[in-house]
């Protein structure tokens, strides 16, 4: 056996922050105000996120213990997604859409030692106080009162002004844990992932990489996806390893805030769940914006219908990829670029990108069938998909979950089909697969279909009990403002577009679908209020 000659150097978050201060020290974290914008160079973001490591330091806080931010996308979230990986502490992003008990249960597993807090979140946060004893100090982002907080507050501004840059980082192990993030968890408590340097650092390159976002130092990314939602989707490193300038939304999400951050700052690229990209869709219909600067834009989170791409296409010229990935991912396991002999701007470009990805390299991905035999990757075999790779985590954080694990591979509970080419289809989720007579019926199909009505605003679809069939399909639909529509209507609509057997029978109209902290569809509300004979209930013969 021969021996390798190369180095051992450690792929940490170090060395990213590193990179993006000596190499692109001039790039910039441009925060929205909400009057205006501020800037700061990487290179003043590095000195920043010195200083707070330094006063971290000072606080008690070592190596491997759990620093958490409840905070929006801004400078100082940036600064501390530097300065606690790469001190050797932990950085636990929180969920500022969780429910009290939810949150008290995740910083207490987690248990964090520090939380760093927008002033503006502090409400929030305070629902779970009585339950957070375990938290040392609150480092409080803002000049906000933070009376409720008590004795144990701190400012930010005060403890970094405080330090000089300069601080000795250590030397790291690749593999020790620098960050943590629990799942939704829609069902059961959260899960916490942990992810190391080494998975970060390799994650952030694939985002960088041309087949994925293509991120480079011309490029200024708007990160509307939240940064305590999957480290923002690798976004906030990808940027120091590139030079890409970062714009940072804070707490101003609402559409016309967005596309006014696009129109000052020349967005290049913009990266949202559907939900924000139908918001902004609703608000151009009746706003004169300018989307002009975006060379693309990416959605992940759930599925995107294909009306709301086709509309982007055609008014804005705006061309969306659409990503699919987990907390357990990282996130990203693979984005529908199309292949490269596909023209771009053709009907034929819209349905690869209707596609949930292509598998990117570093992952691993397979589908099982029921009995655990790996299927072919034929476009048209169906069960659920298992990924494994570098930033595919092995395990959640004190909790074996042997369920969620397949020998190596991690189980993502997805149903779908794999072609020749890697371009993988998700069809449902397991949970929520309709079985009507023996057949699996695709409630995101008929949701994204329906979503393509004019009419609608929204539709979700559960299963519900049925005599003959097992089950079948209960559509819950949400009328657009102004607009009317009935459910024999939507009916016939659909059986232009599926087997006519795959066509619900059921159908109520509600005011809105409720969402997860992550802003999926939450079906286990609307199970409920079926289970629980709430709602009007119309059933066509």
């Amino acid at each position: 056996m021969i021996a390798s000659t190369m180095q051992e150097y450690p792929l940490t978050i170090t060395a990213i922050m590193r990179h993006g201060a000596a190499v692109y020290g001039d790039s910039e974290c441009v925060t929205n105000t909400g009057a205006g914008f501020r800037r700061a160079t990487f290179r003043e973001v590095t000195a920043n996120a010195e200083r707070l490591a330094a006063a971290l330091v000072k606080l008690g806080v070592r190596s491997g213990d759990r620093v958490a931010t409840f905070c929006w996308n801004h400078q100082e979230h940036l600064e501390a997604y530097l300065a606690v990986p790469s001190m050797g502490a932990v950085l636990h992003t929180l969920n500022i859409r969780l429910f009290p008990e939810q949150l008290s249960h995740i910083v207490n597993h987690a248990e964090d030692k520090i939380v760093i807090v927008d002033d503006n979140l502090i409400p929030l946060l305070a629902r779970s106080l009585a339950d957070l004893g375990g938290v040392e100090k609150f480092i409080v982002v803002g000049d906000g009162d933070a009376a409720v907080l008590g004795d144990r507050v701190l400012r930010y501004s005060e403890i970094v002004a405080a330090e000089e840059p300069g601080f000795d980082w250590p030397e790291l192990d690749e593999r020790s844990a620098a960050t943590m993030c629990y799942t939704s968890g829609t069902t059961g408590n959260p899960k916490g992932v942990v992810y190391s340097h080494r998975s970060s650092y390799l994650h952030s390159m694939a985002v960088l990489s041309a087949t994925l976002m293509g991120i480079t130092e011309a490029d200024r990314v708007l990160t509307i996806v939240p940064m305590f939602h999957v480290n923002a989707w690798g976004l906030p490193y990808g940027a120091f390893l590139s030079g890409a300038t970062l714009h940072m939304p804070g707490p101003f999400m609402t559409p016309d805030q967005l596309t006014r951050f696009v129109a000052a700052e020349k967005s290049t690229l913009a990266s949202a769940v559907p939900t924000i990209w139908n918001a902004i869709l609703n608000y151009g219909a009746g706003a004169d914006i300018d989307l002009s600067s975006l060379r693309a834009g990416t959605s992940g989170g759930a599925a995107i219908p294909e009306s709301l791409l086709k509309a982007f296409d055609e008014q804005y010229g705006l061309r969306i990829v659409q990503g699919w990935g987990m907390t357990e991912t990282s996130p990203l396991g693979g984005m529908a670029v199309p292949p490269a002999e596909v023209e771009q701007g053709t009907p034929e470009d819209l349905q690869w990108r209707l596609r949930s990805g292509r598998v990117a390299a570093g992952v691993e991905m397979r589908i099982v069938d029921a009995l655990g035999e790996v299927l072919p990757w034929d476009g048209e075999s169906v069960g659920e998909i298992e990924v494994r790779g570098p930033w595919i985590t092995g395990s959640y954080f004190r909790d074996d979950a042997p369920e969620k694990f397949d020998n190596g591979w991690l189980r993502t509970g997805d149903i779908g089909t794999i072609d020749g080419r890697g371009f993988f289809q998700i069809t449902d989720r397991a949970k929520d697969v309709i079985k009507s007579g023996g057949e699996w019926i695709s409630s995101v199909e008929l949701e994204n279909h329906l979503m393509g009505h004019p009419a609608v605003a929204e539709a979700a679809v559960i299963g519900i009990p049925d005599d003959r069939w097992d089950e079948r399909p209960l559509a819950f639909v949400v009328v657009r403002a102004g607009a009317a529509v009935s459910a024999p209507e939507l009916a016939e609509f659909l059986a232009a577009k599926v087997a006519k057997w795959q066509v619900p029978e059921n159908w109520t109209f509600v005011e809105e679908i409720p969402k997860t902290t992550v802003g999926k569809f939450d079906k286990k509300p609307l199970r409920a209020r079926y289970k629980d004979d709430e709602l009007k209930v119309e059933r066509l013969r």
